[in-house]
């Protein structure tokens, strides 16, 4: 839809949108949050701290945090791993990139990853504001669902398309919907908040092209920007309340040739789209997940060795062959963590993918490399028809003597209709920030992290976190 008469008629349709967003925002009470809801938000909190904690140890969550302290601010909130307290937008730019940092936080089909940006802002301006765990829960969910509404709106596989990174570019519109609640703002002016957040969206893909760290930062610059956005609207700043469905620069017609904006409204208040939050037990790319598991099921099945494997066949949606179908080079940990080739190869080589599978030393032995170039891919018209509601992936393995195995997953370990139990989420925290910050720490934090929307504010959380000692990683 690059024509703007047929994008006008859509505006007049469904004008009054984001005054329908931030309504739902700013009445949005505890109570209303359904428990199914409520348990997917409680393993976010966890997963997405274990990530955080893991990702100080990385050298951009270290050039971050050292940043954040420097630019430092009045002492609103703390500064995860820096025994500091700064502004609490410093606060959430160091966070959402250490989050970020080793893309292996929440996700959803909507192509976005919305812990990163959503977490830092609920601590950090909750710490600031001094509310209390219900109000944390609310401020979160919020800000999940939010995301996910507007990047359906914009129609993530056609946005993906044009090259824009969703979480950076919608993540600025969760940002201010979890701090509206903080804040307590109106409708009204959590409407003047999401124009501020929208007009600030930013975020591209280009970092596929030299591993540059600027996708670690998006989730953190839109948390900043979308905190920014709603302290300044509770000023009285004026921001666009037509954000999304302005006929002249919408955010929807500005993202995507195919937009969608009755998905903002579309079921809000009885459909949670946060339900659908996927965990990754993989440390790559969710779009790469369900052909990494049909990789690891084959290897167990059928215990084929590495020597005997010809060629491996992935079956793919087009989409993800955009993303991460490229030629494997080998020259950054991010375009690892990228790489389907490299994510099969290295799985099947070791069975996991997990921190040790993406060193800078892991990612250029030669046998897993050699093994990564004799990974084909394809597209699999039934699973791009089925992308982005099924991120589903097909792998088969050619071994000697011309015997191929064969496997399809739909639904990758981690995903709402296959899903990591809490208790799973917790072994995987601590996996992560244990080796950062130690055990002591990271059981300490995760006990205060439980126990964060049934208490009394996100201060004793935030101490804990600030005063966490990463050990840098390789």
């Amino acid at each position: 839809m690059d024509d703007l008469q047929s994008w006008k008629a859509l505006s007049h349709e469904h004008r009054g949108i984001t005054m329908a967003l931030a309504e739902f925002i700013a009445g949005l009470t505890p109570a209303a949050i359904p428990g199914r809801t409520r348990d997917v938000l409680r393993k976010a909190l966890v997963d997405g701290l274990g990530c955080g904690l893991y990702g100080l140890a990385t050298p951009w969550g270290r050039i971050m945090r050292e940043y954040a302290r420097d630019r430092q601010g009045p002492p609103e909130a703390a500064l995860w791993g820096g025994q500091a307290r700064v502004a609490v937008d410093n606060s959430v730019l160091a966070a959402g990139t250490a989050i970020h940092g080793f893309d292996f936080d929440d996700h959803s089909r909507a192509k976005i990853h919305p812990g990163a940006v959503v977490l830092p802002v609920v601590l950090a301006l909750g710490e600031r504001e001094g509310v209390d765990g219900a109000t944390l829960l609310t401020a979160m969910a919020a800000g999940y669902e939010t995301m996910n509404r507007v990047s359906q709106a914009a129609n993530p596989g056609r946005t993906r398309m044009r090259g824009w990174h969703l979480t950076g570019t919608t993540g600025t519109f969760a940002a201010a919907a979890a701090a509206s609640v903080i804040l307590g703002l109106d409708a009204s002016t959590t409407a003047s908040a999401l124009g501020l957040a929208g007009t600030q969206s930013a975020g591209l893909w280009a970092f596929t092209a030299d591993g540059g760290m600027s996708k670690r930062m998006h989730p953190g610059r839109s948390a900043q920007a979308g905190v920014a956005a709603a302290l300044l609207a509770a000023r009285g700043f004026a921001g666009p309340r037509f954000i999304l469905e302005a006929e002249d620069g919408s955010f929807l017609f500005g993202m995507s040739d195919s937009p969608r904006p009755g998905m903002i409204t579309q079921g809000l208040g009885s459909t949670w789209h946060t339900d659908a939050t996927c965990f990754k037990p993989h440390a790559c790319c969710g779009s790469n997940h369900a052909c990494v598991d049909a990789a690891l099921d084959l290897m167990r099945e059928h215990r084929i060795a590495i020597d005997d494997i010809e060629r491996i066949v992935a079956g793919i949606p087009s989409v993800v062959n955009t993303q991460t179908g490229f030629d494997y080079r080998a020259d950054s940990v991010l375009n690892a963590q990228m790489s389907l080739r490299y994510n099969i190869a290295v799985a099947l080589m070791d069975g996991q993918a997990y921190l040790e599978q993406f060193t800078p030393a892991r990612i250029v032995e030669p046998r897993v490399v050699a093994l990564s170039r004799r990974v084909d891919i394809e597209i699999d018209a039934d699973i791009d028809r089925a992308y982005p509601e099924i991120y589903g992936g097909r792998v088969t393995l050619i071994v000697r003597g011309g015997r191929s195995y064969a496997r399809r997953v739909d639904y990758s370990l981690g995903m709402p209709e296959n899903p990591m139990p809490h208790a799973e989420i917790e072994r995987k925290y601590l996996s992560l920030a244990g080796a950062s910050v130690g055990a002591e720490s990271a059981a300490r934090i995760l006990e205060l992290a439980n126990g964060l929307f049934d208490g009394e504010g996100a201060a004793p959380l935030g101490g804990a976190l600030a005063q966490a000692e990463p050990v840098m990683q390789p």
